[in-house]
């Protein structure tokens, strides 16, 4: 992993959560999405730059884990990540999502949560936190898979949900959380979907 590796995912999610459901990107395109987690190594940029995970460990990831590990790896997270997408868009389209489909994403959650470790945190020599005891995860190649689980989980008890949204674009859809004033957001990024979308009812009124 090269620590200053450029930029490869379009973070407009404001969650990482949401951003990672967009690594299929044109979801819904007739002829196909994109793949664009394609390696281990793309996920390991993906938790970077999403600023899940820091430099030294993503490096350590990379060195440490046999490649067979990593496929399994990447593999795991892109059914957790397809977990994902089916309960989070019965949420945007106002629908439940089936028994099924929580039972696959709980199990994620609740392989995450094994995982975790008890540790105490030393307080500084300066400052005023304080000391105590922390979650957190053991270095392993399935670290990134434990780390989206929980923030999944987290996500989806949270009242961020409520400003959830997916891109007009029908072809895109990728899922956003509404920060605008006045929640009337309806684009990923309005200088793609946004203009595109204005370039077609154009183009439609001067056909009419």
């Amino acid at each position: 992993m090269v620590k200053n590796a450029p930029a490869r995912f379009t973070l407009n999610g404001g969650h990482p959560v949401l951003d990672l459901v967009n690594t299929l990107d044109n979801r819904f395109r007739e002829d196909g999405p994109v793949e664009l987690l394609e390696s281990y190594a793309d996920l390991i940029r993906f938790m970077q730059q999403s600023g899940l995970l820091a430099a030294a460990p993503a490096r350590l990831l990379m060195a440490a884990a046999k490649e067979d590990a990593q496929r399994q790896a990447l593999r795991a997270a892109l059914i957790l990540r397809e977990a994902i997408a089916a309960v989070l868009y019965c949420a945007v389209e106002g629908s439940t999502p089936s028994a099924d489909q929580l039972r696959k994403l709980e199990r994620f959650c609740l392989d995450a949560y094994r995982h975790r470790q008890l540790r105490w945190q030393h307080a500084p020599q300066s400052g005023r936190a304080r000391a105590g005891a922390q979650w957190v995860f053991g270095t392993d190649v399935e670290l990134p898979v434990w780390m989206l689980a929980q923030a999944a989980s987290e996500l989806m008890a949270s009242v961020a949900l409520d400003r959830m949204r997916a891109c007009g674009s029908e072809s895109c859809r990728w899922l956003f959380l509404d920060a605008s004033k006045n929640h009337t957001r309806r684009w990923c990024d309005m200088k793609i979907c946004g203009n595109r979308m204005k370039a077609r009812r154009f183009s439609a009124r001067r056909r009419a």
